[in-house]
């Protein structure tokens, strides 16, 4: 029988209202938004009844998500349904991280506050956006990104798919590129150049939160943005350092199936990451936390 493994989105899937049925529906998501409230104040209100552009600033984008997606991958807990790996997408291995027992729900939230709080601030500096470029293959887009002086291929989604950061004003001409390559630049709904460059001075900062933090055991293995690996040790090295460094979100993919995970359950509010799951390999399944719970209840 195969392993099944949570996958935790990242930024982009956010949008007005998410959550707000598990809160109404089970009491540990209830919970688990009463408890993030208590650390942050007014946390479930943006999640509930914030604007889109309210949710698009980083430093309520990051603590929004992860206090939706911790409290569905609790419920899921709670119903049984237990993970043999987890890896989560950017802010989503914070808590991915939390559910692998290397934070506790506190220590998590608190984390990711301070890092959607630094990653804004390094945003605010400069004008910079992300898009992600589809019908291109990754070296295409490299050597379009070469071309610039400040955009950078960031994350490695899945074939035909990555995602550059850069400055605002060199991104236009590198669209333009992109589409006589043959490929299309989609804007993300994020305010910042994230995981790249710009974000060296977000990354230090962080590291410097978590030399501090009281990181544990973990009991689920955990994999890493930066090497597409389980994680061994070096907690709070590599999840500080995936700040200024790309995703190499279909190493981790692989490496799941290669280490027997055949279901892929996306925690989070959107499809994104079961969408690209599906276009790295056929063989698996994977679907949306909505879905699964759907499906369960049914049961």
């Amino acid at each position: 029988m195969g392993k099944l493994a949570f996958i935790f989105s990242g930024q982009g899937d956010q949008h007005p209202g998410m959550g707000k049925d598990l809160y109404e529906t089970y009491p540990v998501a209830r919970e688990t938004f009463d408890l993030c409230d208590t650390i942050r104040p007014g946390t479930s209100v943006q999640c509930f009844d914030g604007t889109e552009d309210e949710l698009k600033e980083t430093g309520n984008t990051q603590p929004c998500l992860f206090a939706m997606e911790l409290a569905a991958a609790r419920v899921l807990l709670e119903k049984g349904i237990a993970p043999d790996a987890v890896a989560g997408f950017s802010l989503g291995e914070v808590v991915a991280a939390t559910v692998s027992g290397a934070f506790d729900i506190e220590t998590g939230f608190r984390l990711v506050c301070t890092r959607g709080e630094l990653m804004q601030r390094e945003a605010e500096k400069l004008d910079t956006s992300m898009a992600a470029v589809v019908r291109l293959e990754s070296e295409q887009v490299k050597e379009l990104c070469s071309a610039y002086s400040d955009v950078y291929p960031v994350n490695f989604n899945c074939p035909g798919q990555i995602t550059v950061s850069g400055l605002s004003s060199q991104m236009a001409d590198f669209s333009a590129d992109v589409k006589a390559a043959g490929g299309r630049a989609i804007p993300l709904k994020v305010r910042g150049a994230f995981h790249s460059p710009f974000m060296d001075e977000a990354a230090q900062a962080f590291a410097k939160e978590l030399a501090v933090a009281d990181i544990r055991e973990r009991t689920i293995p955990l994999y890493s943005n930066m090497t597409g690996e389980p994680y061994a040790d070096d907690v709070a090295g590599l999840l500080s350092a995936q700040i200024c460094n790309p995703v190499q979100w279909e190493r981790i993919i692989r490496h799941m199936i290669a280490d027997g995970v055949d279901t892929f359950i996306e925690v989070g509010p959107g499809t994104t990451l079961a969408n690209m799951v599906k276009k790295i390999s056929a063989d698996v399944r994977a679907a949306s936390v909505a879905d699964y719970l759907a499906e369960v209840e049914a049961c």
